[in-house]
C-alpha cells in the first residue's frame, strides 16, 4: 500500500509540546478511477470542493511540537466533517427521507451531492451499499484516529487542542458588512472550546496582521460539535482561511503570494503548538 492509499496520514513531532492537534479533512486530492468513471465533471470541476494546500500550510506543524492528521479521500467522495447519518436521499438510494439539516438538504451530507456553485457530482445515485463501502473506508478510519489522538492528548497532557484546519472561497464573504475577514474561527458559539482558547488563537492570527471573524458565516460543522468538550478540557475550533490569500482558486495552484504567507501562517503555529487550556503558551512542557 503506497502512502496515497491510506485514508489517514498522522504526522508527530519528536516531543509534543502541549496536546495540540492541527487537522486537514478536507485537502485530499486523489481521485480514484472508479470514482471519476461515475462522475459528470473534471477533476478541475471536483477540486473546488477542497480545502486545497492546507495540508502543506500546516505541514511544518511537527517541527514545532504539535501533531497533524490529514485525510488523504477528496471530499467529493466522503465528507469528514458530516455525520456518518447525514445522508441525502437524493444522491443515495434506499435512505429513508427523514427529517434533513440545511447542509445535508444544499447537497453537503456525508456524500456530497454537489461541489461549489451547486454542480453535480455524480450522473446518476449510488446505492445505500457503496455509500456504507465509502463511510467504512474513509470516514471510520479517519474519525478513529482522530478521537485516539484527542484521547491520548487528554490523558498525557490534561487537554486536548484541535485546530480544525479549512478554506473558503473569497467570494464566500461577499455578503457580510463591515471590515472582510482573512479568517474565520468557528467553536459552535461558546460550545465546543473555551473563550481563553479561542481567544489565544484570535491573538495569534491578528499579530500576524490577519483580519479574523468568529462563528460567521462558519461556525463549526460535525468536528466540533462531535469533539469539543471544554469542560472536560477537549477544545476543538474550526479555523477557516480566504483561499485568495495563498491560491490561484480558478487554477487551484499556489500563487505568487503562497510562501509569504506559509511563512507567516507557521509563526502563528509555533504559538499555537504549546498552547494551554488557560490560552497561555506552556513554556514547562516545551522544555522537555
Amino acid at each position: 500500500m503506497t502512502e496515497s492509499d491510506l485514508p489517514v496520514l498522522i504526522e508527530r513531532p519528536a516531543h509534543w509540546v502541549s496536546g495540540v492537534i492541527f487537522g486537514s479533512p478536507h485537502s485530499g486530492c486523489t481521485y480514484p478511477d472508479w470514482f471519476l468513471e461515475g462522475t459528470k465533471l473534471p477533476p478541475e470541476t471536483l477540486r473546488s470542493s477542497e480545502d486545497a494546500f492546507v495540508d502543506r500550510l500546516i505541514a511544518g506543524a511537527p517541527a514545532l511540537g504539535a501533531v497533524t492528521i490529514r485525510a488523504q479521500v477528496p471530499r467529493a467522495i466522503v465528507d469528514l466533517n458530516r455525520a456518518p447519518d447525514e445522508i441525502d436521499p437524493l444522491i443515495v438510494r434506499g435512505v429513508p427521507r427523514h427529517p434533513l439539516n440545511q447542509r445535508t438538504l444544499a447537497g453537503l451530507g456525508v456524500i456530497p451531492r454537489v461541489v461549489s456553485q451547486g454542480r453535480a457530482i455524480l450522473e446518476r445515485p449510488i446505492e445505500r451499499a457503496e455509500a456504507e463501502r465509502r463511510i467504512n473506508a474513509y470516514w471510520r478510519p479517519y474519525h478513529q484516529a482522530l478521537s485516539a489522538l484527542i484521547a491520548e492528548a487528554r490523558t498525557r497532557f490534561g487537554q486536548a487542542i484541535l485546530i480544525d484546519m479549512h478554506s473558503m472561497p473569497h467570494d464566500a464573504l461577499n455578503h457580510l458588512h463591515g471590515p472582510r475577514p482573512d479568517m474565520v474561527l468557528g467553536n459552535r458559539h461558546g460550545l465546543s472550546a473555551a473563550a481563553r482558547v479561542s481567544d489565544a488563537i484570535v491573538a495569534a492570527v491578528e499579530a500576524e496582521g490577519w483580519r479574523i471573524r468568529r462563528n460567521s458565516p462558519f461556525a463549526g460543522a460535525y468536528i466540533c460539535s462531535a469533539y469539543g468538550r471544554p469542560c472536560q478540557n477537549i477544545h476543538v475550533v474550526q479555523l477557516e482561511i480566504d483561499r485568495s490569500l495563498y491560491m490561484n482558486e480558478r487554477t487551484i495552484t499556489p500563487h505568487a503570494g503562497f510562501d509569504d504567507f506559509s511563512a507567516r501562517f507557521g509563526s502563528v503555529i509555533r504559538k499555537l503548538a504549546m498552547l494551554d487550556a488557560d490560552g497561555q503558551a506552556n513554556a514547562g512542557i516545551a522544555a522537555q
